[in-house]
């Protein structure tokens, strides 16, 4: 069995038995140490050795990359955050050559691959959802714990979080807040967003936080704020990160090798939902349609381990709040070819297009 106790990885133990605190990288983090999220259990579904080539989809700190360096792989690791890979540039230096960083949105993670003449892969894991290093910079906006500009890009370019609560119907905004926030009470917040907007354009984290606020009050033993839902909803939708996940999970099907495997980690339902579907429907053989001949089933592309998903131990959970809500799945990819890349398996839904944006739409 794969040896994953935090002195295998030069880590530092932050609470015996449960989740290791790597050193620290990545500008703008203070002294807080980046706490790789459920990274035992990772590390024993990808089962890295000094011979593979793995991708790390979300490099973010560094944190599993920095682990996955230790077994002697050769890892390649995506981030569209500009802050990331500047940060990330020490660890190049000192991996001797295993570690490339690459600059895009994982779901471009074949083209980007291709530019460095990769071919199959024999891993790919992915901690999906905004990282610790963009919450805790204010300036990045994608927290209302810390009043800064209305933004949730983390490529930093395209349309931001402002524009969207600026300039989006309120019809559309109900969808968006609803649909990725999962917020009950979504027609509401749009229309206080709608009639404060006509006032005063949102501006900062702070000004929307206060706008639903007021509409879903807070009460005195209310565990999360009450702008949560929406503040999701809105950075979900300004990154795509749904879409995003789709393709990541039809491109590694195209990318691993016979026995490459495949770690995603979400932290949301909406997130889990897709990993799930995605998964069940690789792991049983497509039969096609009843009008064809038996030749034309597709043998399952994924093999499932385990068919529910692992969480964090109480243990991680004591000294890393994040990984409260995080779910782990995997799977081990077959022989079969991979099956068609249809979106529609995933079932996303159908909301406003950022190019909407600079049109003038309210």
């Amino acid at each position: 069995m794969l040896n994953t106790t935090p002195e295998r990885f030069g880590l530092r133990s932050a609470h015996f038995g449960g989740c290791f605190r790597a050193p620290e990288t990545g500008a703008g983090q203070g002294t807080a140490p980046h706490i790789p999220v459920m990274l035992p259990q990772v590390l024993e579904a990808l089962q890295p050795t000094k011979d593979d080539t793995l991708v790390d989809a979300t490099f973010g700190a560094g944190g599993y990359t920095r682990a996955f360096l230790e077994t002697g792989a050769r890892v390649f690791a995506i981030d569209r955050d500009p802050d990331a890979l500047s940060a990330g540039q020490a660890l190049v230096e000192a991996s001797g050559g295993r570690l490339t960083l690459l600059d895009g949105a994982f779901s471009q993670v074949e083209p980007l691959l291709n530019g460095h003449d990769v071919g199959q892969i024999d891993g790919l894991v992915a901690d999906i959802g905004v990282s610790s290093m963009q919450i805790d910079q204010a300036a990045r906006g994608f927290s209302f714990l810390r009043d800064g500009p209305l933004d949730m890009r983390m490529s930093q370019k395209g349309p931001s979080a402002a524009q969207v609560v600026n300039t989006f119907a309120r019809s559309d905004l109900t969808r968006i807040i609803g649909i990725l926030g999962e917020e009950r009470q979504a027609s509401r917040v749009a229309a206080e967003i709608a009639a404060q907007r006509e006032r005063h354009p949102f501006e900062t984290t702070g000004a929307l936080a206060s706008c639903v606020e007021k509409v879903l009050g807070r009460g005195p033993k209310d565990k999360i704020h009450p702008a949560t839902r929406t503040f999701q909803a809105l950075r979900i939708f300004v990154n795509r990160e749904l879409e995003e996940l789709a393709d990541l999970l039809l491109a590694a099907e195209r990318l691993l090798v016979e026995g490459g495997r495949l770690v995603l980690v979400t932290f949301h339902s909406l997130e889990d939902r897709l990993v799930k579907r995605f998964f069940q429907d690789r792991a049983m053989q497509a039969s096609g349609s009843r009008h064809l001949p038996p030749q034309a089933q597709e043998a399952a592309t994924f093999h499932l381990h385990k068919r529910g998903a692992l969480a964090a131990s109480d243990a991680e959970i004591a000294v890393n709040a994040r990984s409260r809500s995080a779910k782990l799945r995997f799977g081990v990819r077959t022989a079969a070819p991979a099956r068609s890349a249809d979106r529609s398996l995933f079932g996303l839904p159908r909301l406003a297009s950022l190019d909407v944006i600079g049109e003038g739409a309210r």
